[in-house]
């Protein structure tokens, strides 16, 4: 990163228009132009510096930012539902439809061809959305390069007035404009809330359990004592809300409450997956141009006349890595194939096919 000390650096006469151009969005002359071009600037452009050091500064700013402004504006909400506004207005969804608002998209430097087709694909959805915030998720998934991009300018913009949040917040806040309020909040159905409700529905029991690696928060459904969905985020909050999404439509499916036209056969034991869903993966994988599925045994229990197999899988995409596990299954195959089923539920629920 530029030393913040160099005031006077320009941007590089590649990214000069867009600099400017971004200023203007933004309403702020930066003194260190190259600090905003750097956060225009995605991983797959070798020949410059990315924004994912910023980004991770603009993560963390934000969601302060945002701490605070409700704090102050909603003094007798609890902790939780605190932290529901916040993680409504920094998801994925909310900040990616900030860059396209805005225009921001369009100053984007990359060189990753089906980056450019997932956020044509995007904008083209939400272009002509009314202004109604969108507390979880629409028809499309949000590209994450959308999201990461509005946080490395926001942190752009911090670093160069010298990590001062609140002179950041006062001129921020205008892009991130109309901020979900906590009415907006409570009246859009919550994945948590409505998964909690299908279960009860069906006389199931149902515990979400959470925990952290080295960098994010995990977490993962349970019903009936059964692996469902995991999901995972820096944030605690949106971790849970993405398990429980992904664990709404695996049930909703078995409990045939959804209207999706993908196959579903039932298992030995009752549970329900995706006929040939390792071959239907494969092929996917292949359409995409993403790398081979990679498969792993994560469980491996029993006697050699009773083994209990759980796989996962993972899928590298232009947003990242995806990763999920299975039911529990006798053969090793048939985990792979559970595996399988739950990814291209996820896939469908997340907006990829």
């Amino acid at each position: 990163m530029i030393s913040i000390m160099d005031r006077t650096v320009q941007p590089s006469l590649e990214m000069q228009q867009s600099v400017a151009a971004v200023e203007q969005i933004v309403g702020y002359d930066f003194r260190n132009k190259r600090l905003l071009e750097e956060a225009l600037t995605h991983s797959s452009y070798s020949e410059s510096p990315s924004y994912q050091r910023l980004e991770f500064v603009g993560d963390a700013v934000l969601s302060l930012a945002l701490s605070n402004h409700f704090f102050l504006a909603y003094p007798g909400v609890e902790p939780g539902t605190l932290s529901l506004l916040r993680s409504a207005n920094v998801s994925t969804e909310k900040l990616a439809r900030v860059a396209v608002r805005h225009g921001l998209y369009c100053h984007l430097r990359h060189n990753a061809p089906a980056l450019r087709d997932k956020v044509r694909e995007f904008t083209e959805a939400v272009t002509g959305e009314d202004e109604t915030p969108l507390v979880y998720r629409g028809s499309v998934r949000a590209p994450k390069v959308l999201a990461d991009m509005v946080e490395s300018v926001a942190a752009a913009m911090y670093v160069d007035l010298n990590f001062d949040l609140e002179q950041l917040w006062m001129k921020f806040r205008c892009l991130l404009e109309p901020i979900v309020t906590l009415e907006e909040v409570q009246g859009q159905p919550q994945p948590v809330t409505v998964l909690f409700e299908l279960c009860q529905k069906h006389g199931k029991h149902i515990d979400i359990k959470h925990w952290r690696d080295e960098t994010k928060s995990i977490a993962s459904v349970y019903v009936d004592g059964v692996f469902v969905a995991s999901g995972s985020s820096e944030q605690k909050e949106i971790a849970k809300l993405d398990a429980a999404k992904i664990a709404l439509l695996k049930l909703s499916k078995s409990l045939g409450e959804s209207g999706r036209s993908t196959r579903f056969i039932a298992g030995i034991d009752g549970k329900f997956q995706i006929e040939e869903a390792k071959q239907k993966l494969h092929e996917l994988c292949d359409k995409k141009k993403w790398p081979k599925p990679i498969y792993t045994i994560e469980k491996d229990e029993g006697p050699s006349h009773e083994k209990r197999f759980v796989s996962s899988v993972k899928i590298a995409t232009a947003d990242g890595v995806l990763y999920i596990t299975g039911d529990e299954r006798p053969r090793i195959k048939d985990a792979d194939n559970s595996a399988a089923s739950s990814m291209i539920c996820a896939l469908q629920e997340s907006g990829y096919i």
